[in-house]
C-alpha cells in the first residue's frame, strides 16, 4: 500500500484518505471542494464594546471595579479579534452527503491536499 501523501495526519493512499480519525474510500468520494470560513466579527466587537461601555461608565461614577471590568472586557474583545484564523476546511462529497475532511489554517495545505486526492481519485477510477 503506497502513500502517494503522508503529511501533517493526513494520508491519502490508492485506496482511501484519512484525515482527523476519519476514513474515506476513494471509490466513494464525487467530488471535493474547499470552504474558507472568515473571523467571527460580531463576537469580539460586542465585547470589546461593552467593555467600553462599562470602563466609560465605571468612570463617570467612579467606580474602580466597574472601570476595571470594563477594560478588562475591552482587552478580551480585542484579544479575541487578533488570536482568531481564517480557516479553510476541505469538504468531501460522498453519497452519504458531504462531510469535512480537513481543517487547517493553511490555505497551501489545504490545497494541497485536494489536488493530491483529485488525482489519486482520477488514478482509482483508471485502475477499475
Amino acid at each position: 500500500m503506497d502513500n502517494a501523501f503522508n503529511e501533517r495526519g493526513v494520508t491519502i493512499t490508492r485506496n482511501g484518505l484519512s484525515a482527523a480519525g476519519q476514513v474515506f474510500a476513494l471509490r466513494e468520494i464525487h467530488r471535493t471542494r474547499i470552504v474558507t470560513i472568515q473571523k467571527n466579527k460580531a463576537l469580539p466587537l460586542t465585547l470589546s464594546l461593552i467593555g467600553l461601555a462599562g470602563a466609560v461608565a465605571g468612570g463617570i461614577f467612579r467606580s474602580g471595579a466597574g472601570l476595571t471590568l470594563g477594560v478588562m472586557m475591552f482587552v478580551v474583545g480585542v484579544l479575541a479579534w487578533f488570536t482568531q484564523d481564517i480557516t479553510h476546511r476541505l469538504m468531501v462529497a460522498t453519497a452519504a452527503g458531504e462531510r469535512e475532511a480537513l481543517s487547517s489554517p493553511d490555505l497551501e495545505f489545504v490545497q494541497r491536499v485536494d489536488q493530491v486526492l483529485k488525482t489519486a481519485i482520477e488514478n482509482a477510477a483508471a485502475r477499475q
